[in-house]
């Protein structure tokens, strides 16, 4: 919900594109540091407890955005949310991992992605509850943090043992995978600046507040939907041609999204560009997944969050500077060459030889790139040898 409110409010009180984009890189900036800091919170209060904190201090910067319409607390509040929702990831990740067996590791899982992708298209909905220019969705955005207190709060349940710290290796990561490495990067710059900048360019072309939301929960159900089906075909044949087809279908579908602006298909392309480019990162996931060890996937898992944040970083900047000189759709004609780019590499990559057999790839299991490096324990996945992919 707040993913999508913060930068109709931003453009709403007249800040600049670029502005906006850089609020959003102090989000996504804000999500990495949670990551790599919130261990050794952990270690010193506890699980409940910082759980609580954190909350407080998510539902204290929603309202402060509201309050305050000065641009340079925008910057430094978002970077407070993107600190505080990471680290939330982190806890309740953990917990889930603590309570799992390895026989429900991979169902649990599951539910819990498919209990994020639906949240995260019901916050589409709810932000129709007022204007976005009153205090209306604010107010309720803080609500639902604070309710999420309460079932926390009031656990029977043991707290989980301290999470480890956050281990990264970009250096491994590109050697497991330069198939998987570009992916992860080439959806932190697409799906990120999507996140940061879609809502914006929704609102240049939308008469009510309501297409703005059937926008953006057009492009996630078509990333839910149709993930597992992609996920079955790199299944059976060589997850690089997977990446290299989303690709080209990411080039295409951004294409059409900003060429169909007040067309009747227009929803209809925002979905299928949510088909290409949100399963990427699942995908990119997968693949490194493919080619590492069992003692390496929590750290290739996280070298691939970890990268796909820095895209998410760095891509708002530049592409809300594109948006405020050649105009919103400069935005999708962007994405358009950006997947264009990383499809000549990814092609490139297909004339190498893959290590690996089709049979002995791992089974997909659905990914989102919001959750945090504590979910890679729950997943079973990791061949006992690896061996590089390109």
């Amino acid at each position: 919900m707040q993913l999508t409110l913060v930068p109709l409010r931003a453009n709403a009180n007249g800040l600049s594109d670029f502005i906006i984009g850089l609020s959003a890189s102090s989000y996504f900036l804000g999500f990495i540091v949670g990551c790599i800091a919130i261990p050794a919170a952990i270690s010193r209060v506890g699980h409940i407890r910082i759980f609580a904190v954190l909350t407080a201090l998510m539902t204290s910067a929603i309202l402060a955005i509201e309050i305050l319409d000065n641009w340079v607390f925008l910057v430094l509040l978002r970077f407070v949310t993107g600190v505080a929702i990471s680290s939330l990831y982190t806890v309740i990740e953990s917990w889930l991992n603590d309570q799992a067996t390895p026989e429900t590791r991979g169902r649990i899982l599951s539910i819990y992605n498919f209990i994020l992708l639906m949240a995260m298209a019901l916050g589409q909905a709810l932000i129709n509850v007022g204007p976005v220019s009153s205090s209306t969705p604010f107010m309720l955005a803080a609500v639902l943090l604070v309710l999420a207190i309460v079932p926390v709060g009031l656990t029977s349940k043991l707290a989980p043992a301290p999470v480890a710290a956050t281990k990264v290796s970009f250096r491994l990561l590109y050697q497991r995978s330069r198939s998987a490495f570009a992916g992860a990067l080439l959806s932190g710059l697409v799906v990120g600046s999507f996140w940061s900048l879609g809502a914006v360019f929704a609102r240049s072309n939308s008469l009510t507040q309501s297409d703005i939301s059937w926008f953006i929960s057009a492009a996630i159900l078509g990333g839910g939907i149709l993930q597992y089906p992609i996920g079955l075909l790199s299944d059976r044949i060589d997850r690089r041609k997977v990446l290299l087809l989303l690709c080209v279908g990411g080039t295409l579908t951004s294409i059409a999204v900003a060429a169909s602006v007040g067309q009747s298909w227009h929803l209809v392309s925002v979905f299928l560009f949510g088909a290409m480019v949100m399963p990427i990162y699942a995908m990119s996931l997968a693949t490194a997944a493919d080619v590492a060890e069992s003692s390496e996937f929590v750290q290739i898992g996280t070298s691939v969050l970890m990268l796909n944040a820095l895209g998410a970083l760095f891509a708002p900047l530049a592409l809300g500077q594109v948006m405020s000189v050649l105009g919103a759709p400069a935005l999708f004609w962007s994405f358009a060459a950006i997947c264009a780019l990383f499809m000549a590499y990814l092609a490139l990559q297909l004339r190498d030889l893959r290590m690996i057999p089709i049979s002995e790839q791992v089974p997909f299991s659905a990914a989102a790139s919001e959750v945090a490096p504590a979910s890679f324990d729950l997943d079973p996945r990791g061949p006992e040898h690896a061996v590089s992919d390109d």
